[in-house]
């Protein structure tokens, strides 16, 4: 069950608050009466510029997820400036781009890192606020990769069909404790992470590409309305059947050279270029 209106205020813990999905998702929820936020990323400096900024009551935490005290500190956080918690969105997660042969099973292990670890130890830490708050909800921002994966990603769709499957078996599990879980899956959004600069150039491709309001409202649909799964843009719904009614010919079309422009350089992929740092 969502959290409905009442007279507690809605309490919302947003990771990846700095910048993109979660930057508008914060906005977004700032829209909402009674809202007041809790900022979780890694950039202090961006998160104290948004919640200064926020026509609402915002606290922020400055931590790295998947540091091994950070599930505990985001607690600690939130016990200390709130009651409750109502609304979890982990949004947060990044993407290193290489080939199995590339990048190996170290390329897997720091994105399962980021993308699911990370996830799962922080919403093990807040589950009982959550519980105690209830309705209350919990939305995880996968991907469409969760669904369907493509060459050069398949570290990252992995890390995001874990989310997709632990997501839909932990709504079974919270769900009589009146946690709903929510699962958002954006296609091509346009951020900092995810700039997607090549299908942005091409105008036969850039209609592909949606924005970080469209994933935030998203989220509310998910998180507050209860919805179980949103994708983004909706269309790309079809993709993900397609690869369920026709997996064979969603491998081809994949497979296929032209399809290798879907695999879109990332921040964290320009970030390590510029310090010189090969993909492991």
């Amino acid at each position: 069950m969502p959290p409905a209106p009442g007279p507690h205020p809605l309490v919302a813990l947003v990771t990846g608050a700095s910048s993109g999905i979660g930057e508008a998702t914060a906005l977004r929820l700032a829209r909402e009466p009674g809202a007041r936020l809790v900022l979780v990323a890694r950039r202090e400096q961006r998160l104290r510029e948004l919640a200064q900024a926020l026509p609402v009551p915002a606290t922020y935490i400055a931590v790295d997820l998947v540091e091994d005290d950070a599930p505990a500190r985001v607690l600690a956080h939130v016990e200390e400036h709130h009651d409750r918690l109502t609304l979890l969105v982990n949004n947060a997660g990044s993407a290193w781009r290489a080939t199995f042969a590339e990048g190996g099973w170290a390329n897997v292990h720091r994105t399962m890192e980021v993308n699911f670890d990370a996830v799962v130890r922080l919403t093990e830490a807040l589950l009982p606020a959550l519980r105690a708050s209830a309705p209350s909800a919990i939305v995880n921002v996968a991907s469409t990769a969760g669904r369907v994966a493509r060459a050069g990603a398949a570290s990252y769709s992995a890390s995001k069909f874990a989310l997709a499957g632990w997501s839909d078996g932990l709504y079974a599990e919270e769900a009589a404790h009146g946690v709903h879980v929510g699962l958002v899956l954006p296609g091509f959004i346009a951020t900092e992470g995810f700039p997607q600069t090549e299908l942005r150039a091409k105008r036969a491709t850039r209609w592909l590409v949606s924005t970080p309001e469209r994933a935030a409202e998203a989220i509310v649909d998910a998180g507050l309305r209860g919805r179980a799964e949103r994708y983004v843009p909706r269309g790309y719904a079809l993709a993900a059947a397609a690869r369920v009614l026709v997996p064979g010919l969603v491998r081809r079309v994949l497979s296929g050279g032209s399809a290798s422009i879907m695999t879109t350089r990332t921040g964290a992929d320009a970030a390590e270029h510029q310090a010189g740092t090969p993909v492991d």
